[in-house]
């Protein structure tokens, strides 16, 4: 198995009811592979977080920095926008 399998599989991971046969070799990639470990860990949590209706409150520095980096990427479109709408200059 390799990593794109693994990733069309991680449903199947996740799912307790796979058979055992699947889950064998998913596993067997998942403890080779860190990326897919990481991967399966990461998928794991978030649909444990929605399953559980979880809040999760990210610390004030990083909400910062998502905020700022979204004003900024907002303002760059703007900007690409204007340029866009107007006249042709032919």
């Amino acid at each position: 198995m390799n990593c794109r399998e693994f990733l069309e599989r991680l449903e199947d991971y996740i799912d307790p009811q796979t058979a055992t046969e699947l889950r064998a070799e998913l596993d067997t990639h998942a403890f080779g592979c860190s990326h897919c470990q990481v991967t399966f860990n990461t998928t794991r949590k978030t649909v444990e977080i929605y399953r559980n209706n979880e809040l999760y409150e990210l610390p004030q520095n990083l909400r910062e920095k998502i905020q700022e980096a979204v004003m900024k990427k907002c303002s760059k479109m703007r900007e690409a926008n204007k340029d866009c709408s107007g006249s042709t200059s032919e």
